[in-house]
């Protein structure tokens, strides 16, 4: 039977999931006085912080519903942890709630100078290690600060890592997958081939197959010029498709023609009808947003697929803020929308025309591209349109969550995103929004993705991403 330890939480971890009380399985959980009024000064506001706060406030008022003095002493029962099978005969143990409802005698070193929160909270947990020192005592932050002097005070302390979806980033599903060079000849009396409607299709049997997920991408690096999509599985069983090719000039989508294998993936994603939802992961300069926007734009004006192009992301600012921003939701939105206007001036680039040509061709796409906040997303429902998240690795899961389920009937969802330029706190690689997602849709039949390798902006962004 493992040991049954005692976490003390730090404020932000409910300020970060509300949840978490409830997350600990059958171990214990303090909560220290100080936790509680700071969670008192942060309720107030229409942030994601404070609406956390609220219902971590309500989740604890839930809890301590017909409870006396006596009873808070003792700690409340959390809900029985159900990571025990049903066909176990051993019963779910019950972890249990405890408030500071005393003053603890603090120990604090002299090292610690000064009355803050983070002290407070630190000599709490100190206090509770001398009073069960058959307990093991952990204290749980986000705080990279309090953990560091949780360790120089000789105190066990941990991140909080329920929201991570992967215990490292470089498991994050890729979406593509090199085949061995001998994959013909091992698999020869296996395979099946037929065409049709100008698609050549193979249906695949073996090992190998019952690893790949749907629509991801396959290809050999033989010189062959092999590209192919998995299309259908059933265990062993698995049929792809040869790709569209989008490298040369007579099949480019909207003048663009993909530079290199991921981006003709990309592309053959981002123009599939079938696929509701598509996410593109890459560094900068891999051509996420021009591929992305080219494909909007055949698929909206071209062949009316859609009705318009929607395009959001979060106004996290690199540097300092700067400030208030006069005009409408969509003015005030443009100066976060570089990307999107520096790729429109490629995408719109013409020989001829002049003046009254480029005037003419950005009052028709001003008329289909859309700017909207995220913070104005809840409620809403798209129908029939193409909808791109920029920058998607600055949001939470809960986040991405509300803005997918927005898409109505008809709608695509593209996200993009690099997960090593986090700018939000509290955040990592491992639990971005944009992590999330790419692994829960990885195994859905009408969702897409590929990480891009390679960057074609310049050489000089390249040389730079690999040196600076």
């Amino acid at each position: 039977m493992p040991v049954k330890r005692l976490f003390v939480l730090d404020t932000n971890v409910l300020m970060h999931d509300p949840t978490s009380i409830f997350r600990f399985k059958e171990h214990d959980i303090f909560i220290p006085m100080i936790v509680l009024e700071e969670l008192d000064r942060a309720k107030k506001g229409t942030s994601e912080v404070a609406r956390n706060v609220r219902q971590a406030s309500r989740f604890l008022d839930d809890l301590m519903s017909n409870m006396d003095k006596a009873g808070i002493d003792k700690g409340l029962a959390l809900p029985a942890w159900s990571g025990i099978s049903e066909e176990s005969d051993e019963e779910p143990q019950q972890g249990r709630l405890y408030f500071q409802t005393e003053h603890l005698p603090q120990s604090l070193p002299e090292s610690l100078p000064g009355n803050t929160p983070d002290n407070d909270i630190l000599g709490t947990a100190l206090a509770l290690k001398e009073i069960h020192p058959h307990q093991p005592v952990t204290l749980v932050s986000k705080d990279i600060n309090l953990r560091i002097k949780a360790a120089v005070v000789g105190l066990s302390a941990e991140d909080y890592s329920n929201d991570q979806v992967l215990d490292d980033v470089d498991l994050l599903y890729k979406g593509h997958q090199e085949l061995p060079n001998d994959f013909w000849e091992s698999h020869s009396k296996d395979v099946e081939s037929w065409q049709e409607e100008g698609h050549t299709y193979y249906r695949v049997s073996g090992p190998d197959a019952k690893q790949w997920h749907i629509n991801q991408c396959l290809y050999m690096d033989d010189g062959s010029g092999f590209e192919a999509i998995v299309r259908m599985k059933d265990g062993e069983d698995a049929i792809i498709e040869i790709v569209n090719d989008y490298h040369s000039s007579k099949h480019s989508v909207w003048g663009i023609m993909s530079r290199n294998r991921e981006q003709n993936f990309a592309l053959n994603m981002l123009m599939d009808p079938d696929l509701d939802f598509v996410s593109l992961l890459g560094v900068a300069g891999t051509g996420k947003t021009l591929l992305t926007l080219a494909a909007g734009l055949a698929q909206v004006l071209d062949e009316n697929r859609y009705t318009e192009i929607i395009m959001t992301r979060v106004t996290v600012p690199v540097g300092d803020d700067i400030g208030f921003l006069p005009g409408t939701e969509e003015e005030k939105m443009t100066p976060w929308m570089g990307a999107l206007m520096d790729n429109l001036e490629v995408l719109t680039r013409t020989e001829g025309g002049g003046d009254w040509g480029r005037a003419a061709t950005d009052d028709l796409l001003r008329s289909r591209i859309r700017i909207h906040s995220i913070n104005f997303m809840r409620g809403r429902t798209f129908l029939n349109k193409y909808l791109i998240i920029d920058e998607a690795q600055n949001l939470t899961a809960k986040q991405m969550k509300t803005l997918i389920t927005r898409a109505g009937p008809g709608t695509k969802i593209v996200c993009l995103g690099n997960v090593a330029q986090i700018d939000t706190p509290y955040l990592t690689e491992t639990s971005s929004g944009l992590t999330y997602v790419v692994d829960k849709f990885k195994n859905w039949e009408h969702a897409g993705h590929i990480t891009l390798m390679r960057g074609e902006r310049s050489r000089l962004a390249e040389y730079a991403s690999d040196y600076l």
